[in-house]
């Protein structure tokens, strides 16, 4: 039975949900100099295993962006990653799971420059099957707000403070009625979602933003171009024009939280003749089978969380 007293790790200490307490003069609170990751972990498909999708990855990413706000935690990657894998058991997760670990800036001063806070870190975990409310084709729209330039805020990292711009773009969607945004580069290229990537599919190719479009280095993004190129699917990175997204014979947005969720109008206009359309619906089968344990062409890809292989619900 799944424990019913949550838990939280709060500078490697177990604690009490309610106590998962920061202060007030918390300088990622303050002006956003934090860092984050979202992870899932999946139950396998004959329900033996809890798996952690692609973990490492994960961490290293947070890690990575740690260093560019000079962030030094007071543990390593293995060992924050064993944190995690802490967490889920001691949650007792028999389910699908979303991770957040953050890194970033405790209390001190009101200055903008942090020079006397310690770098805390914290992570919590949620059971969650799908991020949009419904499972259905999405319907979107393109944002009047750009997409963060490389040379404001590195675009490829998950830092706390530059979510703002993803969030009024998604809230601006959602007040207007749609699922999601789709975000331009200033330049008015196509970037990505408000919190995701972004692939269309034209003449049988499967076509993504390149990094240069300002887009978050992605790991389901990542994963998807291995499973398709894998799969025999023609890929290419490139500059999109926010015309050609009106005229894709498929369209799909992916990330951690939304997997791969397929696009059924941007705008009001409809995109293709069959939603997902036939090599999104196959990148989908191939993405559940990988993170369900099934293809073990990518166990790689899988931490498990249980040290012994789980009995009958």
């Amino acid at each position: 039975m799944q424990n019913t007293k949550r838990r939280a790790i709060l500078n490697g200490e177990v604690v009490d949900w309610k106590d998962a307490k920061v202060h007030i003069s918390t300088h990622s609170l303050l002006y956003g100099s934090g860092v984050f990751e979202g992870i899932r972990a999946y139950m396998s498909s004959d329900g033996s295993q809890l798996n952690v999708f692609r973990l490492r990855d994960h961490v290293r990413r947070i890690y990575r962006n740690a260093q560019l706000l000079y962030l030094n935690p007071s543990i390593n990657e293995e060992e924050f990653s064993s944190k995690i894998i802490e967490l889920l058991r001691i949650n007792e997760h028999r389910r699908d799971v979303y991770i957040r670990p953050v890194i970033y800036y405790g209390e001190g001063g009101i200055g903008i420059r942090p020079t006397k806070q310690k770098t805390e870190y914290f992570i919590f975990t949620q059971e969650l099957e799908n991020y949009f409310a419904e499972k259905r084709p999405l319907n979107v729209c393109f944002s009047h707000w750009r997409r963060i330039s490389s040379n404001s805020i590195p675009p490829s990292g998950k830092f706390t403070g530059s979510y703002v711009n993803s969030m009024l773009a998604s809230l601006d969607a959602s007040k207007a009625g749609f699922d999601e945004a789709i975000m331009l580069t200033h330049t008015g290229y196509v970037s990505e979602g408000a919190g995701e990537n972004i692939f269309m599919v034209r003449d049988g190719t499967l076509i993504t933003p390149p990094f240069s479009a300002d887009i978050l280095d992605g790991i389901t993004r990542d994963t998807v171009i291995t499973i398709a190129r894998d799969m025999g699917i023609e890929v290419q990175e490139r500059d999109i024009a926010k015309g050609e997204i009106y005229g894709a014979d498929e369209l799909f947005l992916c990330g951690t939280a939304a997997q791969i969720a397929p696009v059924g109008t941007v705008d009001k206009r409809k995109i293709g003749t069959k939603v997902p359309g036939r090599i999104t619906e196959r990148l989908m089968e191939a993405f559940e089978r990988v993170v369900r344990a099934e293809d073990k062409r990518y166990s790689h890809f899988l931490s498990p969380v249980y040290t012994e292989v789980l009995k009958e619900l």
